[in-house]
């Protein structure tokens, strides 16, 4: 699944609701725990691609083998960099997404960048986890 949002306010709240439809449909919306942190990530991401690139954005979601997979595309260059949760008022989304992903990545894309995270879909300690 793939999304543009137009880069405004509502576009954040607007995917929240999209990946929890989303989740729901493919079965997993019984999943709180995981639609919660899921919604909450796609928050962070979205809200960080709306404060630091001010461009369209893409949401893209997978689930496939015990792992759904959150990306966040947009046209800013500057990677994101895990902050102190701190007192700050802002900041703390990727603390967020450091602190409830199993796994978590930037990568250059063309001329923006995706962020992305990963989380198990099945309850289990090891889920998603890449094995040695």
């Amino acid at each position: 699944m793939s999304v543009e949002y137009d880069p405004r306010p509502s576009a954040v709240g607007e995917a929240r609701a999209e990946v929890r439809r989303r989740l729901e449909g493919w079965g997993l919306g019984d999943r709180d725990e995981l639609v919660d942190t899921a919604v909450l990530l796609v928050s962070e991401l979205a809200t960080n691609a709306l404060l630091h690139s001010a461009s369209h954005f893409r949401l893209a979601l997978s689930a496939a083998h015990g792992v759904l997979r959150c990306e966040v595309t947009d046209t800013g260059r500057r990677t994101p960099q895990v902050l102190d949760a701190g007192c700050a008022e802002s900041g703390r989304g990727m603390f967020l997404v450091e602190a409830f992903a199993r796994r978590w990545g930037c990568h250059q894309d063309g001329p923006g960048k995706t962020v992305w995270f990963e989380l198990g879909t099945c309850g289990c300690g090891g889920c998603g986890r890449l094995q040695p």
